[in-house]
């Protein structure tokens, strides 16, 4: 038992170590969900699900050595939000008004691409951590990761309905939500070293 405790615990700090900026990001969604209707609530969640369960899976099959994936050029996923993000920006409304900020990502699909990019810096922590578990452990750590998306779309959506975050957000998410975007696409981007190898190709 205190085995098991032990390897939960473990996968929660690693859970959460690696996903804290997924909570700003759901909220966004959340709050635009509120307000626009657009993803549905419903779609944030299995998008999530969906997003983390890709990272996971492809983490595992690299740990397995089944397949090699290139580095830095996973963080080209960061190109993602940054579109999702101009393409808000150009969208905004011209003038100041009450109406909700546009929707960044509108369905399932879009979530979970956000997700997977968001989180494709993930991998690199969760191979070797996936290397050194047996069998039994991988399980308590897919529960536990399981769960925890769970919570993390929960807390997402308790912020997403605060009275606070929600005035906030029709103040100023015109440009402050699809900015929250492009600047996680720009940590992706110059966190996976893509722009150095581009240079390093340029010469």
């Amino acid at each position: 038992m205190t085995d098991l405790w032990a390897t939960a615990s473990a996968a929660t700090a690693v859970f959460a170590a690696t996903n804290l900026d997924d909570i700003v990001v759901l909220t966004v969604l959340f709050v635009a969900a509120r307000g626009t209707g657009r993803p549905r609530r419903w779609q944030i969640v299995t998008g999530q699900y969906l997003g983390i369960t890709a990272l996971v899976a492809a983490a595992v099959v690299v740990a397995a050595g089944l397949l090699v994936l290139p580095e830095p050029w996973t963080g080209l996923l960061g190109l993602l939000p940054i579109a999702l993000g101009v393409r808000a920006l150009r969208s905004r409304p011209r003038t100041d008004d009450d109406t909700p900020p546009p929707a960044v990502v509108g369905g399932l699909l879009g979530v979970a691409g956000v997700t997977i990019a968001n989180g494709a810096d993930n991998i690199a922590v969760y191979v070797p951590v996936f290397r050194t578990l047996d069998p039994g452990d991988g399980v308590v750590y897919l529960v536990v990761f399981t769960a925890l998306v769970g919570v993390w779309c929960g807390v997402a959506a308790l912020l997403g309905g605060h009275r606070r975050v929600v005035d906030l957000v029709g103040r100023i998410g015109h440009w402050l939500v699809p900015a929250i975007f492009v600047a996680i696409g720009l940590v992706i981007l110059v966190g996976s070293g893509v722009p150095g190898r581009l240079v390093d190709l340029a010469g």
